[in-house]
Formats: C-alpha cells, structure tokens, sequence
C-alpha cells in the first residue's frame, strides 16, 4: 500500500500544501508533482466537475506517477459511492461538503474506514474490493489494507448554519482529521448570499478554526495567492489549498487577452502605398 503523505504531514504536526483541480487531465496531476516537490497533494474537486470511475482511475495512477496524494471533494448524497470508488483509485484524503449534523459526520467517517472492530480513528462501513489500491487482488482484506483506510483523511466542509451551530458535537465525532470553512455556502444559508465579508460570516470562520484547534482537528484554508495566508498563520493554521486549475487559466487569458487588446489597439497603423494605375491593355495587338 502506498503511503499517505497528507497523513504523514498530520501526524508529525507540520504543514501541508494542496492545489485544486477541476479537470480531469492527468497530465495537470503529473506537472503539480513536477512543480519542485512543493504540494504534497492534489484536490480533484469533483463536487462541481464531470468525471467518469475511469478518470477516478487515470488520476490515482498520475497521482502515483507524480509521487504526491490525491484527495477528492464529494457532494452530498454521494458520501459512500464516491468515496469508496475514489479511495479504490489511489486517492486517499476524502473531502465531504455540505455536512449539517452529527449524523452526517459519523457517515463521512464510516464512508471512509474500514468495517472491522478496533478501528483507531472511527467507526466504518468500507469493505473489501479488488481495486486499484490494493492492487487489485494483491492487497485486498489484508492488515495493509485496513491500516490504509484507518490512514485516509477525513475532511468536513463546515458551511451551512447548522453544522456551526452545532460545531462542538459535530467535531466530537471520532474520525475526523480537518476541517474546511466555506463562506459562499454559509452566508447563502444565513440570507447573506455573496456576503463573505458580513460580520457574522467570519465570525462564524473564527468559531470553526477555533474549535478545531481546540479539538485537536487541523483546519484548512482555501486561499488563491500567497500573500492571503497571513492572518491565518497568525491563528495558528498550518494547512492551505491554493489556487485552481479554472481560476487560474480564466485569469490569464482574461489579462492576457486585455493586454493584447491594447498593444493591437495602439499599434502603428503600417502606410498604405499608392498604387500605380494599370495600362490599359493593348486590344488590338
């Protein structure tokens, strides 16, 4: 079984670098892991892409190729499918959006452990499958496999007004390794839509970074530059995501393309020549 990398990162207490992806090109997978070793995993956002159980495939083995973890972000609804098929691909940090209750975090942690008593990190329903984690039939049911899932990183999108309401019993919940604040999602669900800025939304972001540290649970920030990671590393955060595949090509054709504009705009206009009339051609030769 291959090891965990984000796993790792958590339990030597250090930080951890992601980066998000909406496509599912492998090749983006294989040039982040060329990126000079600086992201220890990549984020496939499937809650908002298209994707096929074959692209789950053709990732995990870029993830292998490129030497770093994969950690897939599943909607709700979705929780065991789409966790348990992922894992079976190579991915092995789960991230679970929309959870509101208690029971919803006890399913994202049994979605993502393994159905056997003893568990050290959460109760599980996964059982065994012949897939490309294991091998496909090499590693299946064995001790490493178990181990494996037990190591999965469990990630819970805190971003609906019940689950901050009721954050310190969610966060009490066996199993859960990180958490994720999402703003667009809670000020749309406390009628503040669009207002990420509204004093309750970031008091509501202070609460869940808060009471995770307290908790022993690391909490993830989602920034797209560099230089936002200030004031969460004053808090304590150690964990970032940074920047998407989408946001980051938008970016640049939309600078770009407006750069160009202008040079086009502005562009010495060449001098047309005046042409020489044609004789008129001799009919009578």
């Amino acid at each position: 079984m291959r090891p965990n990398r984000l796993r790792q990162k958590l339990d030597a207490g250090l930080p951890s670098l992601g980066t998000h992806i909406l496509s599912t090109w492998p090749t983006l997978v294989e040039l982040i892991g060329a990126a000079g070793g600086h992201y220890d995993y990549v984020e496939f956002t499937a809650e908002y892409a298209p994707f096929s159980l074959h692209d789950l495939d053709n990732l995990g083995r870029a993830l292998e190729l490129a030497g770093i973890g994969g950690m897939i972000k599943v909607e709700q609804g979705e929780y065991t499918h789409q966790a348990m098929r992922a894992i079976g691909s190579g991915f092995q940090s789960v991230l679970f959006a929309d959870v509101r209750t208690v029971a919803d975090a006890k399913a994202c942690v049994a979605a993502v452990r393994a159905e056997t008593p003893g568990n050290r990190r959460g109760f599980g329903l996964t059982g065994v499958g012949m897939r490309r984690d294991v091998g496909t039939n090499r590693e299946g049911g064995s001790p490493a496999y178990v181990q494996a899932l037990d190591d999965a990183v469990v990630v819970l999108m805190i971003e609906k007004r019940e689950a901050v309401e009721d954050l310190d019993a969610i966060l009490s919940v066996p199993g859960i390794d990180m958490v994720q604040f999402g703003g667009s999602d809670y000020s749309m669900s406390i009628g503040q839509t669009g207002n990420r800025a509204h004093p309750d939304v970031r008091k509501a972001e202070l609460k869940t970074i808060e009471t995770a540290l307290k908790k022993g649970i690391q909490p993830r920030i989602e920034i797209q530059e560099p230089d936002q990671a200030a004031p969460y590393l004053e808090m304590g955060v150690k964990h970032f995501c940074v920047g998407w595949d989408v946001g980051i090509l938008s970016s640049y054709w939309r600078t770009r393309g407006a750069t160009m504009t202008d040079l086009l705009a502005a562009a010495p206009k060449p001098k047309s020549k005046a042409r020489k009339p044609k004789p008129a051609p001799d009919l009578y030769r």
